[in-house]
Order: structure tokens, then C-alpha cells, then sequence
């Protein structure tokens, strides 16, 4: 039997601080709660998702060569994560990422990525130096990009003749660096996975639905486009049409890392067969049980 090819995760990994209280909380809120230090960054997130679903999974990220960081390269290995071309640095530490969530959802949040985002040529030179793959002879399978990544990193991962065969799929991050995915709008294999508010800045509108974004994200040339909006209709769009499902009610006890499981959910539904609307649906389901329990990934 020939051994699938692993999706390649590109990205953010990195230690989450996380604050969790199950009060309603604002600024300047000081609430009991419960403090976990977890595996994260946004690469990572969905790598440990796609493996909890089964699927192969290698990553391309930079790690400090500190103490931290060989925590979590150990880490990685044992949730069996293919690691052999993580870029170690003895100059930049190992990022890492805090949050404040209440029963309200996420009150703040800091992201430290700027290891990351300074070695971001050292991370994706697997892709060109012949260790994945070469510009002549590109990687032909899955590559999961996200908005950590720097903009000009991303801009050449749209254009560079060593992606060209991959079926790329995009996670912004954040709203905050949905913009940095610009560079993909009109690019004919590439899957954004986003929020509405997402949707919402990369469209430069005010679009009223996920439905509605999908179909004006997929009318740039995009290939398709996954649009979710908290409770509400989720969608998925291509130049063909779309369909929309409207996630379970559950109780809400966590959102850090909730896109995240939701992308890789889609992405491992469609590696074992399911069509679009059964994906959706798939990648919805999922989601609603992990928001809805406290056990790490």
C-alpha cells in the first residue's frame, strides 16, 4: 500500500498561555478561572487536529534552539508530526502566543511570532532546496499557508513555481492579518478557510452573510472559499455554486483554536471521501464538539 503523501503545515508553532473563566468578562476583569500552557500556534493547532482525525502531517515552522522549544519539538514527534525540516535557530527564541477568554469569548489576545515571521526564508526553503521539492519538481500534495506567515512570504508561496502543483489551503490567523492573504484572491488552487469578519476585510465590503462571502470570494478566481460566522450559516462557495449549514447548538467552553479545528476537519473529511455539503457539515459537527468540552487537543 503506498503511504499518503503528509499535508504540510506552514507556519506558527508555539507555546498558548490561556486564560479560561467561565464569567462574562471585560477589560480590567479580574475573575477566577483556570490558566493552560498547550501546544499552539496556528500551524500546529491544525496539525494536531488533522492528527487526531488520522491524517499524515509534517511541519515547516522555526523553533528557538532554547528549552522551550525543544519541549515542543519533543512534543510534535510524540503526537507523531513529521519534524525533520523544522528550521532550529540558536539566535531567535521560540514564539509563543496568550489569551483571555470569558463565557463571552475571547476578551485579548498577544501572538509573538516575530521568530516566525524573520525566519520565514528558512522555513519554507524545504520547498525549493530539493528536500520537498524544487521549482522544476514541485510538491504536488495539500499545504496549509497561515497569516503569521509575512506577507512577502505568502506572496511567493502564490506565485513561486515550487508551489504551483499544491493544492494550497489558507487560515488568516486572525482578523487582524487576514489581509496578508491578499496575494491568493484569484488564485485558481487555493481554499480560503475564514470567518466573516475575515471575509469581510479581504472583500474591502460589508458583505451581510457567510453565503454571500463565499460566492464574492470565489468570483475573484479564487478556487473556493470556507466561510463561518460563530452560531450562524457557515459556507462554502466555488464558481459553481455553493452550499451552507448551520453548525449545532452547544454550549460554548473554549474559542482559541476553533477555526483551526474546523479547517482541518473540513480538509480530513474531504481526504476520506465526503463531498462538499458532507464536508461542511462534517467540519461543523466536529468543531461544535470540541468548543463545547475543555480537554486539550
Amino acid at each position: 500500500m503506498t503511504t499518503p503523501a503528509p499535508i504540510l503545515c506552514i507556519g506558527s508553532v508555539l507555546w498558548d498561555t490561556v486564560g479560561r473563566s467561565d464569567r462574562l468578562m471585560k477589560a480590567g476583569h479580574d475573575v477566577p478561572g483556570r490558566i493552560l500552557r498547550i501546544p499552539g500556534g496556528v500551524a500546529m493547532n491544525i496539525a494536531m487536529a488533522l492528527r487526531q482525525l488520522g491524517m499524515p502531517v509534517a511541519l515547516l515552522s522555526a523553533l528557538g534552539d532554547d528549552a522551550t522549544g525543544r519541549e515542543l519539538l519533543l512534543e510534535c514527534t510524540r503526537r507523531g508530526m513529521d519534524t525533520q525540516n523544522v528550521h532550529i535557530s540558536a539566535d531567535h527564541p521560540t514564539d509563543q502566543y496568550m489569551a483571555i477568554e470569558g463565557r463571552n469569548g475571547l476578551i485579548a489576545a498577544i501572538a509573538d511570532a516575530h521568530s516566525l515571521e524573520e525566519l520565514s526564508d528558512h522555513v519554507i526553503a524545504p520547498m525549493r532546496d530539493g528536500r520537498l521539492g524544487t521549482a522544476n519538481s514541485p510538491w504536488s500534495g495539500t499545504i496549509i499557508a497561515e497569516g503569521n506567515l509575512p506577507q512577502d512570504t505568502l506572496a511567493h508561496i502564490a506565485k513561486a513555481p515550487e508551489f504551483a502543483a499544491a493544492d494550497i489551503r489558507l487560515a488568516p490567523a486572525s482578523p487582524g492579518k487576514a489581509e496578508r492573504l491578499a496575494p491568493f484572491m484569484g488564485h485558481p488552487s487555493a481554499t480560503a478557510y475564514v470567518n466573516l469578519i475575515e471575509a469581510r476585510i479581504l472583500l474591502d465590503e460589508e458583505v451581510a452573510t457567510s453565503k454571500d462571502a463565499a460566492q464574492r470570494l470565489a468570483a475573484t478566481g479564487l478556487y473556493r472559499a470556507v466561510v463561518t460566522d460563530g452560531p450562524n450559516t457557515a459556507a462554502v462557495a466555488t464558481k459553481d455554486g455553493s452550499q451552507t449549514k448551520n453548525p449545532p447548538s452547544v454550549k460554548v467552553l473554549r474559542v482559541t483554536g476553533a477555526g483551526d479545528v474546523f479547517m482541518a476537519a473540513h480538509i480530513a473529511a474531504e481526504r476520506n471521501g465526503l463531498r462538499s455539503a458532507e464536508a461542511l457539515e462534517f467540519a461543523l459537527d466536529h468543531t461544535a464538539g470540541y468548543i463545547s468540552t475543555e480537554t486539550p487537543l
